[in-house]
């Protein structure tokens, strides 16, 4: 896939979670060779609507007027929908080709809302798709055909709030994630006599103390952690640390704004001192969730204008804090719990209740199938009763025919007609006499004797 360069007003829409082509960078030293263009990943934001939104900034971006308004426009135009007016004034090939983005959407979360109703075994001959799309709030569902600048103001204003609670999403997945695991640790331990438990939990609490035996994790976004990078990853001296130069190395695809995916990977360094994938100890769940907790860090001390995007400026003017050069020792997972005991036996409770639910469905399907079966052995019995009784029936159809003289019925009632063969007695009996051959009198019985020869 073919790089793609959005400029800030777009990355405030594809870098809100997780939306940008960018990838760290490896720099050794001084010698640094001209940088390629490599082809980048194209980063899921997460969203049901990802690509309808990824494809209708792509047309927009080829739109020349659209694109100089868009360079101009703060982060505010593009909230309010002040930038979407200006959709009127694009070319007639980016409109039709956003009315085809648009009818293909509509057309696939029509697919949704079937499958959907289907799984559901809801019966609906007539579906309201109208009423039905109200429920997607990224495009206006009242016209399915062409796309207008309620299209674009609808589908900014939803992305940007849908994103907005992205990390808060991520955050409670994990924390679920961690009262499973501890929940699942609990059990397995009950299941154990008392020697093994011992064993076990000596065992368990071993690997948690090396887990937290590893070096200091510098706050992200202070001078030690950048100086860090800066040795470790570009290959620069330390002692010639410069923000301004730290900002253009790492702003990969050179749109002059630090977005999330580039902040997250100057993290890789202070990250690799706590967790290893080799380790059975170190849990590769909880490294992206620290690298989360990293980067809200930074955004919350560095983002200014709350756009999700860092510039030049507020990079520049970070460094200028007391907190930057003096901050407060970063806590780390192991030494922040994200879950209290209260909330862990919540949640196990939810799962008992989860428990009995599926074992209440388990038992209601057991016994459906055995009904099904009584049924199917009913059904079985009657089957053949009633073959007994056509044979039954067949054979005393027979035995009338036989009685009444009739020739014999076929299995389907046809008659059956065989050779019969008779006694010779009864031959006899029934055949007619042959006459008797009549004696010419005129003739003699013997030839007579005597009779002269003729000559």
């Amino acid at each position: 896939m073919r790089r793609m360069n959005f400029k800030p007003g777009w990355l405030l829409l594809l870098t809100i979670s997780a939306g940008v082509w960018s990838v760290p960078i490896e720099r050794n030293g001084g010698n640094q060779e001209p940088k390629e263009e490599v082809p980048e990943e194209n980063m899921d934001t997460g969203l049901y609507y990802d690509r309808y939104l990824r494809e209708v900034i792509e047309v927009l971006e080829t739109d020349p007027h659209f694109r100089e308004k868009l360079q101009t426009a703060n982060t505010e135009d593009i909230k309010n929908g002040r930038l979407s007016k200006e959709l009127d004034l694009v070319g007639h090939h980016v409109r039709t080709r956003l009315d085809e983005l648009k009818r293909q959407e509509v057309s696939r979360l029509r697919m949704l809302l079937k499958a959907k109703l289907d799984s559901t075994n809801t019966q609906s001959l007539q579906m309201d798709h109208a009423s039905l799309l109200k429920q997607f709030e990224h495009l206006d569902p009242h016209n399915q055909n062409t796309f207008e600048a309620k299209d674009l103001e609808l589908l900014i204003s939803t992305a940007t709030k849908d994103l907005e609670n992205y990390d808060a999403e991520r955050h409670e997945e994990f924390k679920r994630y961690e009262m499973l695991k501890e929940h699942e640790r609990r059990e397995y331990l009950k299941g154990l006599d008392q020697e093994k438990r011992e064993k076990e939990e000596k065992r368990l609490q071993e690997l948690k103390d090396k887990h937290r035996q590893h070096p200091k994790v510098n706050v992200p976004g202070s001078v030690a952690q950048l100086r860090e990078v800066w040795e470790e990853t570009d290959g620069l001296d330390p002692q010639e640390f410069n923000p301004k130069t730290f900002f253009k190395l790492h702003d990969t695809n050179e749109d002059g704004v630090l977005d999330e995916q580039e902040l997250e990977a100057l993290f890789t360094k202070e990250l690799e001192k706590v967790y290893d994938p080799k380790n059975e100890e170190d849990d590769m769940m909880e490294m992206e969730e620290e690298r989360l907790r990293m980067r809200e860090h930074v955004m919350k001390n560095v983002d200014t204008n709350k756009d999700r995007l860092v510039s030049l400026d507020e990079f520049l003017k970070s460094t200028e804090k007391k907190e930057f050069n003096n901050p407060k020792e970063w806590e780390t997972l192991d030494t922040n719990p994200v879950y209290t005991e209260e909330e862990l036996q919540r949640f196990e409770a939810e799962l008992r209740d989860k428990e009995e639910e599926l074992k209440r469905r388990a038992e209601t399907l057991r016994q459906e199938q055995e009904l099904l079966k009584e049924r199917g052995k009913a059904l079985e019995a009657q089957r053949r009763e009633y073959q007994q009784a056509v044979l039954e029936m067949s054979q005393r159809q027979k035995e009338q025919q036989a009685a009444d003289g009739q020739p014999p019925a076929g299995p389907n009632g046809e008659l059956q007609f065989q050779a019969q063969t008779q006694k010779p007695d009864d031959k006899e009996a029934k055949a007619p006499a042959e006459p008797e051959p009549e004696v010419q009198n005129n003739l003699p019985a013997e030839p007579p004797q005597n009779l002269p020869s003729h000559t």
